[in-house]
Parts: C-alpha cells; sequence; structure tokens
C-alpha cells in the first residue's frame, strides 16, 4: 500500500512540474548503454566472488538479510528498487527518527550512525556495499555513471527546478562520488552537482568520472 502511494505520488508529481519529460542526450546514446552493460557484467562478476564473504561476515556480525532494498526514483520519477550490500542494523529504517541529519536539505546522514555494523563500516569504506546496484544497472533502471538516486521520501519535497535532477538516469557513481562521496551534506550542493553533471555531460566526461572514481575509492575518500 505504502509503495502503490508513492508510486502515484512521483507520477502525479512530475505531471503536474512538466507536461513532456526532457529526453536528455546521455539516455538515447548506444554507446554509454553499452559502456554500462559491459561494466554491469564485469561489476557482477566481482559481486559473484565476494558474495560468499559478505554474507559469512554479516552472518557472524549481525544477523540477517544480505541485500538492503529501497525505493528510489529513476529516470523522469520513475520508481525502482536500488539493492546493496546490507550496511546497517535489522529494521534500521525504523531507527531512522532517533538519529540526529547532520545534513541540510531533502537528504539524511549521519558520519557516525551507530546503526552501521562493523562489518557495514567496512563495506562502505570500500564501497562494497554498492556492488549489488550493478544488477539495477544491467536492467536499465541506472547507469554506471549519473545522479544520485533520490527517495521518493526526498522527491516530495521537491521544488520545481529539483525535478532536473531526474532527465537522466541516476548512477551508481556521479559528480557527488568523486567530490566528497559521504563529505557532502547538503542538498542543494548535489543538486548542483546533478545538473552540472547534466550539463557536461559526453561519453569522454564519463569514463573521467569513472576513473576518478576508481581513484577516489582506492583511497578511501570521503567514505563512512
Amino acid at each position: 500500500m505504502i509503495v502503490l502511494k508513492r508510486m502515484k505520488y512521483c507520477a502525479v508529481a512530475l505531471q503536474d512540474v512538466r507536461s513532456t519529460p526532457l529526453v536528455h542526450a546521455s539516455v538515447s546514446s548506444k554507446m554509454k548503454r553499452l559502456i554500462d552493460i559491459i561494466g554491469a557484467l564485469i561489476g557482477l562478476s566481482v559481486t559473484a566472488i565476494v558474495i560468499i564473504p559478505v554474507f559469512i561476515a554479516l552472518t557472524i556480525d549481525n544477523p540477517g538479510p544480505i541485500f538492503y532494498s529501497q525505493t528510489r526514483c529513476g529516470l523522469n520519477g520513475r520508481l525502482f528498487q536500488l539493492r546493496k550490500f546490507r550496511s546497517m542494523i535489522v529494521g534500521a529504517d525504523q531507527l531512522q527518527h532517533l538519529i540526529n541529519n547532520e545534513a541540510a536539505g531533502h537528504i539524511f546522514k549521519n558520519k557516525n550512525d551507530p546503526r552501521i555494523t562493523r562489518v557495514g563500516k567496512f563495506l562502505r569504506r570500500t564501497s562494497l556495499d554498492e556492488f549489488p546496484q550493478f544488477w539495477n544497472v544491467l536492467l536499465g533502471e541506472m547507469s554506471l555513471i549519473g545522479t544520485r538516486p533520490p527517495t521518493p521520501n526526498e522527491v516530495k519535497h521537491y521544488n520545481s527546478y529539483h525535478w532536473q535532477r531526474l532527465n537522466v538516469k541516476p548512477g551508481i557513481t556521479g559528480e557527488w562520488q568523486v567530490n566528497g562521496r559521504s563529505n557532502v551534506k547538503d542538498f542543494e550542493e548535489i543538486v548542483r552537482m546533478d545538473l552540472n553533471y547534466q550539463r557536461k555531460w559526453s561519453i569522454t566526461y564519463d569514463l573521467s568520472l569513472l576513473l576518478k572514481t576508481l581513484l577516489v575509492v582506492l583511497g578511501q575518500k570521503g567514505a563512512c
């Protein structure tokens, strides 16, 4: 019932903001899609290798599901289920109201969130928690490079110009990833970077962001 309400809200909200959704050049790029498919297959191969060690570590540290699934808004407000390796305790979403939000605007961040497990800290620091999203990329719901995928709760607070973020597919990484990752705690700054990505987009720019992401992840910069 909750999902249906969110689905209805996102669809109606998008129609109210603009009757004809804009189609960004990146959405129709066959080369970008080819890179996404190749990257997703490589990423899923790595995921298959690490999934058993991750499962064992999570089971010892905090028994429960290995995956965490959350509803996000993608291209033109379309809802999809984003998947990650679980990095928090079971039932963490129900405890969020007890945690201080250190971010400004329509996002939630806490650098020392007590809900994050010991294994979860390692998964986040190494970005291994993101690897199941390669399945979302393979399905075409996400791209390797794009904008940060918002939750329906974020979107319901959007002003008109915030919807421009959804003119492209959300990405596993993007400008926010190479410019601070979890250290970016201002929603308007994330919006600025997402819109800047759309203005500067090209295949070459995507590849440069992908390379920068690898350097950031290997250096474990800005992770929490």
